[in-house]
């Protein structure tokens, strides 16, 4: 009866440590799914936020006859719609100007002689976004010097 008691012991702790490594096991491919589905999402956006700066680039550099035309108002809502989107998925602009530069936020391309506090970012580059607090992709500014 000792025996098996002891067999018995020693089952239920080979069992208890299998189970307790499956577990484990499935905790780990949950966070790899987690972590892979992250990439591939982060990786999408920033593609999309390169076409948000074309939209903006177009936006900024039309011809001012073209201003009020209904395909103006057309481009603009369609980059809207873009700024919404990325906005429901967790992205959301860097600030930039008027702020202290931080290098976890800012890529400084240029120092530049300012009115402004040394330090200070005066001009945005290209704007620069985070994903639920994540920098995707710094903010290029110039700062004064």
């Amino acid at each position: 009866l000792k025996k098996c008691e002891h067999e018995r012991g020693e089952y239920l702790a080979g069992w208890q440590r299998a189970k307790a490594d499956y577990i484990n096991f499935q905790k780990s491919q949950e966070r790899l799914v987690s972590d892979i589905q992250k990439f591939v999402l982060e990786d999408a956006l920033v593609k999309i936020l390169n076409v948000v700066d074309s939209f903006e680039q177009a936006l900024k550099f039309q011809p001012e006859e073209l201003k009020n035309s209904e395909w103006a108002k057309g481009v603009l809502q369609i980059k809207n719609q873009l700024d919404d989107f990325l906005k429901s998925r967790g992205v959301e602009a860097i600030k930039t100007l008027n702020e202290k530069f931080n290098p976890e936020f800012h890529e400084a391309i240029e120092a530049i002689i300012s009115d402004a506090e040394e330090g200070m970012i005066v001009e945005e580059v290209q704007k620069g976004y985070a994903l639920h607090g994540k920098v995707i992709r710094p903010a290029r500014v110039k700062i004064s010097k």
